[in-house]
């Protein structure tokens, strides 16, 4: 119940933020490899790309890739909250004097986030025709590339996300900010998460995505970048260090949200239920 509960708190969050997504995606992808002031840039800041997009593509290509973003937050999600929910069930997270441990949480949120994210990957790039294309193109293996690119991303997210999330949750609880069993405990815990993951992955998140969109050769080999170092090293030195951060702003306002509706929806979900069940 744990995992479906996750899946269906991850997919009403993405309900919410996929044209954030699209937006994101499109603006890390401008000037790729080129040094800025050499290229036209077609979104000027998030608003701008939000416009445009909705004036040249039609606003429903602000819902591009909606069933197979949703099918990948059920799965991943599912996996990840699901997982890490069973492990503080358990009593994982805490010391044996009853204290959450920040140093557990992050590895139990780490180890949640490349199990969802290592068996979500088919997903992530294409679904039903596509990932058949890909099978027959690259063969079984080829349904993963890019993936190992994509882990580190997920590891640093999933770890600061979820244990941002457990420990703002536990001071809030301590420190008796809101009445005990509040809705505003979870809600302000989520915020708080949503701003370290988002200064956390931004970085891994530009490199993953131009991982996963780089052309291939006919063996499924990268043309581009040789793995997530080179990506790193070639977005430094041409873009420089503000490359790392392209499209931040999109970045802040699709895994903000995400982030905020995510963990709320999963939190109070799990608490009607254990509720109900005891």
């Amino acid at each position: 119940m744990d995992f479906l509960m996750s899946g269906l708190a991850a997919c009403g969050a993405c309900l919410f933020t996929n044209p954030l997504e699209v937006v994101k995606t499109r603006m890390q992808l401008q000037g790729e490899l080129r040094a800025p002031g050499t290229y036209q840039r077609h979104y000027r800041n998030v608003f701008h790309a939000f416009i445009t997009i909705g004036k040249v593509d039609g606003l429903a290509a602000l819902q591009k890739g909606l069933a197979p973003a949703l099918l990948y937050q059920f799965l991943m999600n599912g996996i990840r909250l699901g997982t890490y929910g069973l492990v503080e069930a358990g009593g994982y997270l805490h010391t044996t004097e009853g204290t959450l441990s920040p140093v557990r949480s992050a590895a139990a949120g780490a180890l949640a986030g490349v199990m969802g994210a290592y068996l979500g990957s088919p997903i992530y790039m294409g679904m039903f025709q596509a990932l058949t294309k890909i099978g027959q193109k690259h063969g079984l293996v080829g349904l993963w590339r890019g993936a190992l690119g994509g882990l580190p991303r997920v590891i640093v997210g999933s770890s600061t996300q979820l244990c941002t999330f457990s420990s703002t949750k536990d001071l809030m609880t301590q420190w008796e900010i809101f009445p005990p069993q509040s809705w505003k405990v979870a809600l302000a815990a989520a915020m708080v998460s949503g701003i370290a993951v988002v200064l956390a992955m931004t970085p891994f998140d530009v490199v993953s995505t131009r991982l996963y969109n780089q052309p291939t050769d006919a063996q499924g080999k990268g043309l581009m970048y040789r793995g997530l170092l080179d990506a790193l090293l070639q977005t430094a030195r041409t873009e420089g260090i503000f490359g790392m951060y392209k499209g931040i702003g999109a970045s802040y306002f699709r895994l903000g949200p995400h982030t905020i509706l995510s963990l709320f929806f999963w939190d109070q979900l799990r608490t009607v239920y254990y509720t109900y069940t005891k």
